[in-house]
């Protein structure tokens, strides 16, 4: 009896760990998202504009994204930087 207490003991404390774990590691994906959302909120294109800006947010490594929904590009540099194989901005 003692075994299998144990053995389930040993699994949830194993989910739980890894459920945390797995929280953690998606924390900047979803600061992204709402960055994202926000700044795409207004745009004609919305699913271009989205995947674009977490495309670009999570190639910066201070996940900026500026704020407004047009403009301030000044406020994250890497953000403003980024151009796409024409050399245009790649970054909405």
């Amino acid at each position: 009896m003692k075994m299998k207490l144990a053995t389930v003991q040993f699994f949830v404390i194993s989910l739980l760990l890894s459920s945390s774990l797995f929280m953690l590691s998606n924390a900047d994906s979803s600061s992204c998202n709402g960055k994202c959302n926000a700044r795409c909120s207004k745009a004609g294109r919305q699913d271009r504009c989205l995947k674009y800006c977490n495309i670009c947010c999570e190639k910066c490594d201070d996940h900026c994204v500026p704020s407004g929904t047009y403009g301030h590009k000044d406020e994250c540099p890497c953000y403003r930087d980024m151009k796409n194989s024409k050399g245009q901005p790649k970054c909405p």
